[in-house]
C-alpha cells in the first residue's frame, strides 16, 4: 500500500519532547512559505491572521480547537481575537486544503500534504501523546469507494479517524513478549 504520511523521527519521545511536534515545527517555515505560494497561485490571500492560525497549527502535532488557537496567539503577543475570527480563518484554510478538521475532537490540524479535497484521508490519533499522523492511500480509497458504491451511499466528506497509540508511545518491538 502506497501511503503518504508524516514520517516521525526515529528519536521518538525524549525528556518530554515529541518527535511529532519537533518534526512539524521544524517544517513550519517551509510549509508556511508553500501555503503563501499556493494561495497566491490560486488568487487568494493568506492574510496575517490566516497565516498566524496556520503557523500555530504547524507549531504542534496535536489537534487544536479555535479557543486553543486564540489563547496561543494571545500568549505570543497577538491581540485577543474573537473565536469567530479564528473560525473564519480555519474555514478559509480548510477550503484551501491547508487544514483538516477532526470531527471526533472538534479540533484542527495543519495538512502537510498536497492531496485533493475529495481524497480519502486517514488520521492516526495517539491517545497517549495526542499526536496526529495523516496518511492517504489510493488503494484504501478505492476499497472504501467500492464498499460505499455497493451500499448506494454517496459521501460528501471522506475522513477516517483511527485512535490508538503511535509508534513513539507504543512499546518497542519485541517488548513484553
Amino acid at each position: 500500500m502506497n501511503l503518504h504520511r508524516d514520517k516521525p523521527h526515529e528519536s521518538g519521545h525524549h525528556h518530554g519532547a515529541c518527535a511529532h511536534a519537533a518534526d512539524r515545527s521544524a517544517r513550519a517555515p517551509e510549509a508556511l512559505a508553500e501555503a503563501d505560494a499556493r494561495c497566491s497561485a490560486r488568487g487568494v490571500r493568506l492574510t496575517p491572521i490566516r497565516r498566524d492560525v496556520l503557523g500555530t497549527l504547524y507549531a504542534t502535532h496535536r489537534p487544536l480547537g479555535a479557543y486553543d488557537i486564540a489563547a496561543d496567539l494571545a500568549g505570543k503577543g497577538h491581540r485577543k481575537l474573537a473565536p469567530i475570527t479564528i473560525y473564519r480563518a480555519l474555514e478559509f484554510l480548510m477550503g484551501e486544503g491547508l487544514v483538516h478538521r477532526l470531527a471526533s475532537r472538534n479540533a484542527f490540524v495543519a495538512c502537510p500534504h498536497r492531496h485533493g479535497p475529495d481524497e480519502l484521508v486517514a488520521f492516526l490519533i495517539c491517545e497517549s501523546c495526542g499526536g496526529v499522523d495523516e496518511l492517504s492511500s489510493p488503494g484504501l480509497a478505492r476499497a472504501l469507494s467500492g464498499l460505499l458504491k455497493t451500499e448506494g451511499f454517496e459521501p460528501h466528506l471522506q475522513v477516517l479517524e483511527i485512535s490508538g497509540r503511535c509508534g513513539h508511545c507504543g512499546e518497542p518491538a519485541g517488548a513484553g513478549a
